[in-house]
């Protein structure tokens, strides 16, 4: 038997001897044909969209590592928010190595009588230049932190070296305050110097131990030094003195005042009244009689007169 194909767009024929020596030589190439289409139909119903694109062992592989990715990305970000933190610490303290900073130099600005508009704290300093950017050296976190504790460093260095500068100052300052100078009057003149003199009362040659400054009745009699009051009242022949220990071995005495402004105790400063002139005591007028003692020793107070000048 013979089985014929017709092909109308080609206008040929084929035809197919069915005799069991020529089935079996088309008969494997068929069945493999049928085969390719029955695996091509298997392959195209499994990968339908209802079945899934992927096999899985490969999505369940392929979403452990997204996982992971996903794990990896949190902690980089809390890393990153960890050093954010840490740097923002870091700017917190140097914030507060300037303001302290600032706070040293305005107060050596007032011990050193520098002019605050000339050098004030409050403001940056000034600076300016061209703008130049180096591309060469990249923004990196690390290189910023260094930089940071570098600067932290010079800062704190730069603390303790304003700090031991204020206390020199101010020691100096101190110094000045408490080491007597000036006249105890603001208007005025000397009428007896210290030393052997005539003595008012008696004519004869007599030791004077301090200086006399005349002005009118009732004016004011300065502190010398800055100090405290360890006598206020009447003395033999001093009449109302006044008398303020300075420290380091410094005494000063003001003698034959009307009226006394201060009491054994009173912290008084540089230039401050302390008494109202007057003449009590062994006096022969409206004076002021000073003197200065060094270490108990009464000195010549001329020196720290003269000192003041």
């Amino acid at each position: 038997m013979d089985l014929i194909l017709i092909s109308h767009k080609r206008g040929r024929t084929w035809r197919l001897r069915l005799d069991p020596r020529s089935v079996t030589t088309w008969l494997p190439a068929g069945f493999a044909a049928m085969m390719f289409s029955a695996l091509f139909f298997a392959a195209g119903w499994w990968l339908r969209p209802d079945a899934g694109a992927m096999p899985t062992p490969v999505l369940t592989s392929w979403a452990a590592e997204m996982q992971q990715q996903r794990q990896q990305l949190a902690d980089a970000r809390a890393k990153a928010e960890e050093d954010a933190h840490g740097l923002a610490r870091r700017i917190a303290q140097l914030q507060a190595y300037v303001m302290r900073l600032d706070a040293a130099g305005s107060r050596m600005t007032q011990i050193a009588n520098i002019d605050p508009t000339e050098f004030n704290f409050d403001k940056p300093p000034p600076m300016g230049g061209p703008e130049i950017i180096d591309a060469s050296q990249p923004l990196v976190l690390s290189s910023a932190v260094d930089s940071l504790d570098q600067l932290q460093q010079q800062l704190s260095d730069r603390e303790r070296q304003m700090r031991v500068l204020e206390d020199l100052l101010l020691a100096g300052r101190l110094q000045k305050e408490i080491k007597p100078s000036g006249w105890p009057i603001s208007v005025g003149y000397i009428t007896s110097p210290y030393g052997n003199r005539t003595d008012p009362f008696t004519g004869l040659r007599a030791y004077h131990p301090g200086i006399d400054f005349a002005a009118a009745e009732g004016s004011e009699v300065l502190a010398v030094a800055s100090g405290i009051v360890t006598e206020a009242g009447d003395h033999t022949g001093y009449g109302n003195m006044v008398e303020i220990n300075h420290g380091n071995g410094y005494v000063t005495r003001y003698g034959h005042n009307e009226q006394i402004l201060v009491k054994v105790g009173d912290r008084v400063k540089k230039g401050q009244a302390i008494s109202l002139m007057g003449s009590t005591g062994r006096s022969t007028g409206p004076h002021v009689h000073f003197e200065v003692l060094l270490n108990g020793n009464i000195v010549n107070p001329e020196q720290y007169i003269a000192a003041a000048r």
